[in-house]
């Protein structure tokens, strides 16, 4: 009790400039003390549990609306779309992330031949009442629209060897695919594969397409479709996008450049002006 005394007694007795100057101090420790965690402002655990709170619901909103974006984005205008099969390599390989420009296609604009597209096969590859489990179909299609998941079933992707109009006929002499009586050397097939082993002779009517994967000694196309409703045909509106990109993996980013195998074929009788 002494000390105190004494202490009380030296603070009645220090001067203003002294007593201001220890006040400032203590002010001044304190606030280091806070800032180092050291010290607790009155009331700062629960300042910091809301800000905490705060933070969270600020990030989880962040968070949701950057993925409505993506979703409709992907929706409407660019969609990646994984590779699942070997069918059109060695353009596109397993693991692929290709990325489909939906907006390529619209009234004045249709797939063109040597087009490499991604449709909806149901009604021309698949059975057209083909359904799936609608819990696992959402998940899968918010997956697939982020490039984390494989397409749905009835989801393929060709090239464009045949549209409306066009007589596609296999095979010449030298083996080659012949569109309008027009011979097509494929550089984009796959080494050692014919252009095909399966002989046909059609005429894709309008607004319809003729597809074929790169691989064709690997691939389930047209060809393998001629005797089910459609003939193999897929309907134009079905095209869902043309494939302009691989963005994954890394190593394989690049754009899909036109090829030219088809710049020789004429047009169709009796149509003014090609397709591709």
């Amino acid at each position: 009790m002494d000390t105190e005394a004494q202490h009380t007694e030296r603070d009645r007795t220090s001067g203003p400039d002294e007593g201001a100057a220890q006040e400032r101090s203590r002010s001044a420790r304190f606030s280091r003390l806070v800032r180092r965690g050291g010290g607790r402002s009155p009331g700062g655990t629960a300042w910091q549990r809301i800000g905490s709170r705060v933070s969270l619901r600020t990030a989880a909103l962040t968070g949701a609306v950057c993925t409505v974006v993506v979703l409709l984005f992907s929706h409407f205008v660019v969609q990646p779309f994984q590779i699942p099969s070997s069918s059109m390599e060695p353009t596109l390989q397993v693991g692929d992330r290709i990325l489909v420009n939906k907006l390529a296609y619209g009234t004045d604009s249709r797939p063109a031949r040597g087009d490499i597209v991604v449709f909806d096969g149901r009604g021309s590859f698949v059975q057209a009442e083909l359904t799936e489990n609608p819990v696992s179909s959402v998940v899968r299609e918010g997956l697939a629209a982020l490039g984390l998941a494989e397409p749905a079933d009835t989801d393929f992707v060709k090239r464009v060897v045949g549209t409306g109009g066009d007589r596609v006929v296999c095979c010449d002499d030298e083996g080659r695919i012949e569109v309008n009586g027009a011979p097509v050397d494929e550089e984009y097939l796959h080494p050692g594969d014919a252009p095909s082993e399966v002989a046909f002779d059609i005429v894709v009517p309008a607004e319809r397409l003729w597809v074929m994967g790169d691989h064709r000694s690997n691939s389930r196309d047209s060809r393998d479709h001629l005797g089910d409703p459609g003939g193999g045909m897929v309907p134009v509106d079905r095209v869902i996008g043309r494939a302009d990109w691989i963005g994954w993996p890394a190593g394989r980013w690049t754009s899909l450049e036109p090829t030219g195998a088809f710049r020789h074929v004429p047009p169709p009788s009796g149509v003014v002006g090609g397709h591709g």
